[in-house]
């Protein structure tokens, strides 16, 4: 059996000096390649031999969650805080905005009865919103979180649509009340990931195992078995048969990394290592597994490695900034 897992956030090049065994065994043993750098969407995009510029993510995700995409054009419109600087515009993810369940239904609520049929919102979660569109339109193909501290002000089209949302937004009583307990508004969404629901997909996995909407949504139009991500790889591996390719999309550092916060970072690493690394390692050296392959696509890295790599002793095992 191949156990193939990607980590986007994985390798920071200032991560800390900590230490994590297996992880660093599993890189250091491995056969490393050096892809091209990409976001976790587009390496979907690719992986899943999907058609157009971009991932269709807005009809995936709510294909995932358990509707019916049609025919219709749909697009995450995630939430998210423009914060206006002197000579800039950055954006805030919803990852920052610790939103509750109960705004963002509000919110999506009164954006609902504002335009009528002409588009629909719907909250995946409290962060992840999909609408459907009345028409193919152009979009961004990445989330908020690749573009978090950066100047978007010029990156982004004057779209009349996106500024009759952040009007509506901007005197929402659930902003005004966040503003009142010191707490980021919600002012704006961020629209991307448009397209119709793929009706093809390819890949050489058996299973997909993941949180993220994309990964999910993917997995049944491809033939591939759908499994809600685990909380461990000793967990994933007993629901697994004993042959075959599996993938696991791990996506937890993935904030994280994009908001430079070390701190949690390092935790999040922490808790993979106990949860995921070790258990794969300790399976690997039994024989429970044949391969294991570590996908990391942003800087670009991919370490792949059997059985018989760990007798490679000479290769000593680093911390993992080392590979960033």
């Amino acid at each position: 059996m191949h156990c193939e897992l990607i980590v986007p956030g994985l390798l920071l090049p200032a991560a800390s000096e900590a230490r994590h065994p297996a992880l660093e065994m599993l890189l250091a043993r491995g056969r490393r390649e050096s892809p091209e750098s990409l976001t976790l969407e587009q390496w979907l995009h690719e992986a899943f031999e999907q058609p157009g510029e971009a991932l269709a993510a807005g009809a995936l995700a709510f294909a995932a969650q358990g509707g019916d995409p049609g025919d219709a054009w749909w697009a995450r419109a995630d939430p998210v805080h423009l914060r206006v600087l002197r000579d800039r515009v950055v954006v805030v993810p919803g990852e920052a905005l610790q939103l509750a369940p109960a705004e963002a239904a509000e919110l999506a609520a009164a954006l609902n009865r504002h335009f009528g049929d002409s588009f629909f919102f719907k909250p995946l979660d409290a962060r992840r919103w999909t609408v459907r569109l009345k028409s193919g339109k152009s979009l961004p193909g990445s989330p908020a979180l690749t573009a978090a501290g950066r100047d978007v002000a010029t990156s982004r089209d004057n779209d009349s649509l996106l500024t009759e949302i952040q009007m509506l937004l901007h005197s929402h009583p659930v902003n005004e009340a966040r503003e009142a307990r010191g707490e980021p508004a919600v002012n704006s969404l961020w629209l991307w990931g448009a397209g119709r629901m793929p009706r093809a997909a390819h890949g050489p996995w058996r299973s997909v195992a993941a949180a993220d909407p994309s990964a999910l949504g993917l997995a049944p139009v491809a033939g591939m078995q759908r499994l809600e991500l685990p909380g461990s790889a000793s967990a994933w591996l007993e629901r697994l048969p004993e042959s075959g390719r599996h993938l696991a999309v791990l996506d937890a550092l993935r904030a994280a990394a994009a908001l430079e916060q070390q701190a949690e970072h390092e935790e999040g690493v922490e808790a993979l290592e106990r949860t995921w690394f070790a258990p794969l390692l300790a399976a690997l050296r039994a024989g429970r597994i044949g391969m294991v392959t570590l996908r990391v696509p942003a800087p670009g890295a991919a370490f792949e490695t059997e059985r018989g790599d760990l007798r490679r002793f000479w290769r000593r095992p680093r911390a993992i900034g080392h590979y960033a």
